[in-house]
C-alpha cells in the first residue's frame, strides 16, 4: 500500500496587508499574536508564519525587540516550525526586513522572489468609514506602492539564510518569480528541496483563476522537476477554494488572517485557527493526512527546533 501523502498547513496569523480597522479579530499585541499562533498550531498548523506589529497602533514592524515579546511563548508552547517574515511591509528597506530572521535564525523564513506593484487601494472603499489610525488610510490608499525585491535584495537574504541554516518559503506572486528562483538555483544559492509558496490574488501579481493556478504548477514542474514542494496561498475569498484545488493537485496549503479575514461569504473569521480547522476539513474530505511539525521538518529538510537562536527565544535563557 502506498504511503499517504502528508499535507503541510502553514498558518500566517497576522501580517502587513490588513490593518486593525478591517477586523476586530486581527491580532495586534504580542500577547494576541502568541495566543493566535498557539491556537493555530493546536488546530493543526505545522508551520507558523510570523509578522509583528506595533502594539500601540497595529503598524507592521520588523523590530526584533517586538518579536521577542511573542516568540518565546510560541516556542515554549508548541512544536510548530517557526517561520519569520523577511517581507515585512513594502515600505521597508531590505535591511529592515531581514533583521528578525538574522537575529533569531529560524528554521524557515519567507522570501519574496520579485518586485511587483502592490495594489491595496481597492480595499479602501470597503473600510473607508472604519479607519482608526492615520497610517492605515495612507497604507491602503497608496497607488504608488512598489514591493521591491531586486536580484541584489534576494541574494542578500539568501546568503543570510544560508549562513544561519535557515531554509526559505519562496513566495512567488507571479510566473516571473519562478524564473528568478531558477536563476538562484542555478547559482547554487537556493537549494532543494525548495518550498514554493504560490501567491494568488494580490493586485499586481498573478490572478486567482484556476488557469493561473495550473500555469504556476506547470511552470514550476518544468523548471524544478521533483526538487520542490508546492504550497498554495489564495488571498481573500479565494483562500479555501484555491487551497482545495491545489491540495487535490498535490500541494500543501497556507491559511491565516494575513491572507484573508474571512471564513465564509460576508463572515469574518474569528481567528486564524478557525481557518486552519476549515482547511483541515477540506483536506480530510480529500482523504489527505495532515503533517505534524516533525513530519514537516523531515519533508522540508529543516535544521530542527533546537538549532534556532535559543538564547533569543527561550524564557529560560532570557
Amino acid at each position: 500500500m502506498a504511503t499517504p501523502r502528508k499535507v503541510i498547513i502553514t498558518c500566517a496569523v497576522t501580517g502587513a496587508i490588513h490593518t486593525p480597522s478591517m477586523s476586530e479579530y486581527l491580532p495586534v499585541t504580542p500577547d494576541e499574536i502568541a495566543e493566535a499562533a498557539i491556537a493555530a498550531a493546536e488546530a493543526g498548523a505545522a508551520v507558523l508564519h510570523l509578522h509583528a506589529r506595533d502594539p500601540l497602533d497595529g503598524r507592521p514592524t520588523q523590530d526584533p525587540e517586538v518579536f521577542k515579546q511573542f516568540l518565546p511563548q510560541i516556542y515554549d508552547a508548541t512544536d510548530a516550525v517557526i517561520n519569520i517574515t523577511t517581507g515585512g511591509a513594502p515600505q521597508m528597506t531590505v535591511e529592515e526586513r531581514m533583521r528578525p530572521a538574522a537575529t533569531f535564525k529560524p528554521e524557515v523564513a519567507s522570501l519574496n522572489m520579485g518586485t511587483i506593484n502592490f495594489g491595496l487601494f481597492p480595499m479602501l472603499n470597503r473600510y473607508e468609514n472604519d479607519i482608526k489610525h492615520d497610517w492605515e488610510r495612507t497604507h491602503l490608499s497608496n497607488k504608488a506602492i512598489i514591493f521591491r525585491n531586486t536580484f541584489e535584495d534576494i541574494e542578500a537574504l539568501l546568503r543570510m539564510g544560508n549562513e544561519n541554516g535557515t531554509r526559505f518559503e519562496f513566495e512567488c506572486y507571479d510566473i516571473g518569480h519562478l524564473y528568478n528562483l531558477k536563476h538562484f538555483v542555478d547559482m547554487g544559492l537556493a537549494k532543494g528541496p525548495l518550498f514554493i509558496q504560490s501567491v494568488f490574488g494580490i493586485f499586481g501579481g498573478i490572478g486567482s483563476h484556476p488557469e493561473d493556478l495550473m500555469h504556476m504548477r506547470r511552470t514550476a514542474d518544468r523548471l524544478f522537476g521533483d526538487n520542490y514542494h508546492w504550497s498554495i496561498l489564495g488571498t481573500g475569498a479565494h483562500q479555501i477554494k484555491l487551497a482545495a484545488m491545489g491540495a487535490a493537485m498535490g500541494a500543501n496549503v497556507r491559511v491565516g488572517l494575513e491572507d484573508s479575514l474571512w471564513i465564509g461569504p460576508g463572515q469574518l473569521a474569528k481567528s486564524s485557527a478557525e481557518q486552519v480547522l476549515k482547511v483541515r476539513e477540506v483536506l480530510e474530505g480529500l482523504s489527505l493526512e495532515i503533517a505534524t511539525p516533525d513530519e514537516a521538518r523531515e519533508i522540508l529538510q529543516l535544521k530542527g527546533k533546537s538549532k534556532i537562536n535559543l538564547a533569543s527565544l527561550t524564557k529560560k535563557a532570557a
